[in-house]
């Protein structure tokens, strides 16, 4: 059997969702995927946690666009692999 650690299981599904918010952003100006679509989905992906949880609670109640989704999603995870690294130092 062989071993699988879960932090390497949540960082390569961040790392495909950062990928899948690249070609979000790119579908969306209708242009293909570069390292330029790469490069803004980090910066989205860092504004979209800069907003903070109090800017996206306020649109709990509408519904999320596909960016939006990926973004919230990639959120999740990012916190998922914090609480695993929280409970390996505990």
């Amino acid at each position: 059997m062989r071993y699988t650690d879960e932090l390497d299981t949540l960082r390569t599904a961040r790392d495909r969702l950062r990928r899948r918010i690249a070609e979000r952003l790119a579908m969306e100006a209708d242009a293909p995927l570069s390292e330029h679509w790469l490069t803004a989905a980090d910066a989205t992906i860092e504004a979209w946690e800069r907003e903070g949880e109090e800017a996206q609670d306020q649109r709990a109640f509408r519904p999320l666009g596909p960016l939006q989704a990926l973004l919230a999603d990639h959120a999740a995870l990012v916190e998922r692999i914090a609480d695993a690294l929280d409970r390996r130092l505990s």
